[in-house]
């Protein structure tokens, strides 16, 4: 009986140390911290229960995007989640708006990186020319950074109609916003 209860004892603790904490500002294809592609707006009061929801109503009467914001108990802007449909809280999220830099991929890219640390670590899935931005998209990470144009040289701030490629983005191009897309997940 002795041996048993050391067996029992050691296979419990292989199995509480095998364990591993999610980490709240890891960002991955289907997870940003605790949030992921499943969860539902109405589970989001227990996933930032030390944190502050914000919910901005939109338009009532036409059904527009109803965000939350999640702010830090002391202030700090964290995520805007975009949930798919706006009055319902059996919803899922649709995209998540990345602002606090400690939120960050496996490798290492986070809302104060630059272009070159997206283009040295993922593959670039496609370039949109917007008005006043451009968005890459980065598929590997269900993920789009939009960059505005005055980071781009002055002779391709202006014509929508250029492709832009890769090679046409300063290294050094700020990101301006960083999403997460899960519209297509669900």
């Amino acid at each position: 009986m002795n041996k048993s209860f050391l067996f029992f004892s050691l296979i419990l603790c292989i199995v509480s140390s095998c364990k591993q904490e999610q980490d709240p500002f890891q960002i991955g294809k289907q997870h940003i911290g605790l949030l992921t592609d499943s969860t539902q707006v109405k589970d989001l009061k227990a996933i930032y229960a030390n944190d502050s929801l914000v919910n901005y109503n939109g338009n009532q009467f036409t059904g527009l995007i109803n965000d939350i914001d999640v702010f830090e108990k002391g202030g700090k802007k964290l995520l805007s989640i975009s949930p798919r449909n706006p009055s319902d809280s059996t919803s899922y999220i649709q995209s998540v708006r990345v602002f606090d830099p400690r939120f960050k991929t496996e490798k290492n890219v986070s809302a104060e990186s630059t272009f070159k640390d997206i283009s040295k670590n993922y593959k670039i899935s496609r370039i949109d020319n917007l008005i006043n931005t451009i968005v890459v998209s980065v598929n590997e990470i269900n993920a789009s950074f939009t960059i505005d144009k005055e980071e781009l040289p002055a002779n391709m701030r202006f014509d929508r109609s250029l492709s832009i490629e890769a090679t046409h983005i300063p290294d050094n191009a700020k990101i301006k916003y960083f999403f997460l897309n899960w519209s297509k997940t669900k």
